[in-house]
């Protein structure tokens, strides 16, 4: 496994459906070995951009390549690429031994290869004593397991993961993720995965692409993409977080002051990437699990705003609660359940948070 290695290259993509563009001029590198995510709500261009990648569509504008060799004219079947999606396409009259040697079967593979490659993708996928059931006799997570073995089978370079565990009830979903990623460091393949679900991408990838209306808004590591959002599309999408909308009004060398619409002023620590010219619009993101709770005023001075709780929601190992500020501005704490008895609501209390712990980001 190489970490230096692209595997797909993506440059300058785009791809219309009826003269709108669902991928937006779009570039990707993915690293050989990566677990490398795509994500973004409905409709944003990640299914289109896997399709692209595997040869299922053709892109109008720019290149992709796959090992360095272009792909243009390169139709699925002969792309070092295999694809799981969503609704696991298996073949109803097929048992699972017959689903997984298919493809092998097409390109005329030896008879005793086959068996063999099979065998190792049964047991790579722990299902060797269902080898005979049909599809319509497993479970989602078997059927899961079926697609995933048929993909393997196959030893593409890149494996294709189109919402691979949609289907799946919560429990069962939770389960396959830990599979996935065995599975994943287990083999060494470089997988790209296509979901809406921010968990899992977060869980599961070494990076992540997050896109919104068919572009790329920001490509990290998790940590990056969650503690250092660099849009307030990305800060809102990952996760949950306060956003405020304000203008920058004071420059420090350690920080800057965002006086908001609502005529909050909030102290932002600077980082290299901080907005610093005076009355730039701006978003101050502020994750719940960041702001502390008083009833009575804490000495900070900074960053510490009066309210009112208006609603309290026991979570189990977490409370939610709902804080009122100055001109019905709203605000979401998430602490632990550490403490004894709630308080009520309509209690007036005091939110405040470390100038640390919020972020000035674009608009």
């Amino acid at each position: 496994m190489s970490f230096d290695t692209l595997d797909v290259e993506l440059r300058n993509v785009f791809k219309f459906f009826n003269q709108e563009p669902a991928v937006h001029g779009i570039d990707l590198d993915v690293r050989q070995g990566e677990f490398f995510s795509i994500l973004g709500p409905s409709g944003c261009g990640k299914t289109t951009t896997l399709r692209l990648i595997g040869g299922f569509e053709r892109a109008d504008a720019g290149k992709v390549l796959i090992q360095s060799q272009p792909m243009t004219n390169v139709p699925p079947y002969r792309r070092p690429v295999n694809t799981v999606f969503q609704s696991y396409a298996l073949f109803n009259h097929l048992n699972v031994w017959d689903n997984i040697a298919f493809g092998l079967r097409l390109k005329r593979i030896r008879k005793a290869e086959i068996e063999s490659r099979v065998k190792e993708a049964l047991k790579l996928v722990k299902m060797e004593g269902l080898r005979s059931r049909l599809p319509c006799q497993l479970s989602g997570g078997q059927q899961q397991r079926v697609a995933l073995a048929r993909a393997l089978v196959n030893r593409p370079a890149v494996l294709l993961l189109d919402e691979p565990l949609g289907a799946l009830d919560l429990k069962l979903r939770k389960e396959m993720q830990v599979e996935l990623s065995n599975l994943h460091k287990e083999l060494g393949l470089t997988f790209i995965m296509v979901t809406h679900d921010q968990e899992e991408a977060l869980s599961l990838s070494d990076r992540i692409a997050v896109m919104n209306h068919g572009k790329i808004e920001q490509i990290g590591t998790p940590s990056e993409i969650y503690e250092k959002p660099q849009t307030a599309f990305v800060a809102d999408f990952i996760g949950d977080t306060n956003l405020f909308e304000g203008e920058v009004i004071e420059v420090y060398p350690a920080n800057i002051q965002v006086l908001t619409k609502t005529g909050l002023k909030i102290t932002v620590s600077r980082t290299n990437d901080t907005p610093v010219e005076l009355s730039q619009t701006v978003a101050v993101s502020v994750r719940p699990e960041k702001i502390q709770l008083t009833l009575y005023r804490p000495s900070t001075q900074d960053n510490c705003f009066e309210g009112r709780l208006i609603n309290v929601m026991y979570l189990g190992t977490h409370i939610n609660y709902v804080v009122e500020m100055k001109k019905g501005v709203r605000i979401t704490v998430m602490q632990p359940n550490t403490f004894g008895s709630l308080p009520d609501s309509d209690t007036p209390i005091y939110a405040w948070w470390n100038e640390t712990d919020c972020l000035a980001i674009s608009p």
